[in-house]
């Protein structure tokens, strides 16, 4: 029997990573948010095409062989690449069943915004600029579909079960939480690996200039996965989970209404959760930079919550990495809890607003690990580090 919050069971995390700018693994992103540590990077030998900036939050020493070996890596878009280094590591991080034991159970949920955007748009123009439509190079290919970094990283890992490619933008970290939540509440999973990913090439960095023209919003990158099972089930076999997502809620108005949006989704949330507002101690936010949505999340959530609970702001230390947002959001509440014991058994929220007028809310009891510890420092309210 599974724990539920409103139909769907609460989410244990049993194991986590993440391919940053600010640091590879659970321990090195922990490490970087207690720091404070940015991510910023000269870029400008990345890539032969010309970008619109030589630094952003992008990590140009990433190479998918350190970590998998050089066999199957040589053709890899970025994307793939990334989300492929993110699930190996999660899968290494958790005591999950995850090996041939659970042959189809096991399963992958992968946020995106729109995949490898600069293999889909080189494929694309190939066809136009070759002699042939068809003389394009067919290795591009599997690249150019949105699903490739949940279909590689299933193959490569050899994750038999539910494989799914959830494509939500600033929303995709929380749209995978409560679809993972779902697959595994209606049978269809005993554990899933469960994120986002989004890479850095010159084709997101000139749109996210034309985007974010007038604010001063680094681009960033990387990929977060985590482990996830039901609750119940990980207590009942006797082990504590790092985490457990409690109850997550959306709402949609008019861009306008962003604010209000929010404050009804963390409400609910929290109602769900069985929850009360004195009791968050922090709130990550997906606070970026440009004025109006990030006025909006912080209106909605002193709305639901008032000026009390802690402000984490995860993007001032990897960046703007749209769909692994809420991802890294997530990572840096549990990078805090590994490293304050006095935060062990409390409760936070991770918010999210997109520009169309969407919002969403997550409640997140979070645990300390007994391998996790390093030493506590002080909160800053308006940074990411601790």
């Amino acid at each position: 029997m599974s724990s539920t919050r409103g139909g769907a069971p609460v989410l244990a995390v049993t194991g986590w990573s993440a391919v940053s700018p600010i640091g590879t693994g659970a321990a090195g992103f922990t490490e970087a948010v207690r720091t404070g540590r940015t991510g910023g990077a000269d870029v400008s030998g990345m890539f032969d095409a010309p970008l619109p900036t030589g630094r952003a939050h992008a990590i140009p020493d990433f190479r998918a062989a350190d970590h998998l070996g050089r066999k199957g890596t040589r053709h890899l878009d970025r994307s793939t690449a990334l989300a492929l280094v993110a699930t190996k590591l999660a899968l290494e991080s958790t005591d999950a069943a995850v090996d041939g034991d659970a042959d189809g159970r096991v399963g992958l949920v992968l946020g995106t915004t729109a995949g490898s955007i600069r293999t889909t748009s080189e494929f694309s123009r190939d066809t136009l600029v070759e002699e042939r439509p068809y003389l394009v190079n067919p290795v591009m290919f599997p690249g150019a579909t949105i699903n490739c970094p949940a279909g590689s990283s299933a193959i490569r890992h050899k994750l038999r079960g539910v494989n799914a490619t959830v494509a939500g933008g600033q929303m995709a970290g929380l749209n995978v939480l409560r679809y993972g939540a779902h697959l595994i509440g209606g049978g269809h999973a005993d554990v899933l690996l469960a994120g986002a990913v989004e890479e850095f090439s010159p084709h997101m960095a000139w749109g996210h200039r034309a985007l974010t023209e007038g604010y001063d919003v680094p681009l960033g990158e990387g990929s977060a996965v985590f482990v996830v099972e039901d609750a119940e089930r990980v207590r009942s076999g006797g082990r504590t989970p790092e985490a457990e997502v409690l109850a997550s809620a959306f709402g949609t108005g008019g861009p306008g209404d962003t604010a209000r949006t929010l404050e009804a989704s963390v409400v609910r949330a929290l109602r769900l959760a069985g929850v009360g507002a004195d009791e968050v101690w922090g709130v990550a936010t997906g606070e970026h930079g440009v004025e109006g949505l990030d006025g909006a999340e912080d209106a909605g959530v002193r709305a639901a919550l008032g000026d009390g609970p802690v402000r984490i702001r995860v993007k001032r230390l990897v960046g703007e990495c749209n769909s692994a947002s809420g991802p890294f959001q997530l990572a840096a509440l549990l990078a805090h809890h590994r490293s304050d014991p006095g935060l062990d058994g409390r409760v936070s929220v991770l918010t999210s607003v997109s520009a169309d007028g969407a919002a969403g809310a997550a409640v997140v009891r979070g645990h300390r690990p007994p391998d996790g510890a390093v030493p506590a420092q002080t909160h800053d309210q308006e940074g990411g580090g601790l």
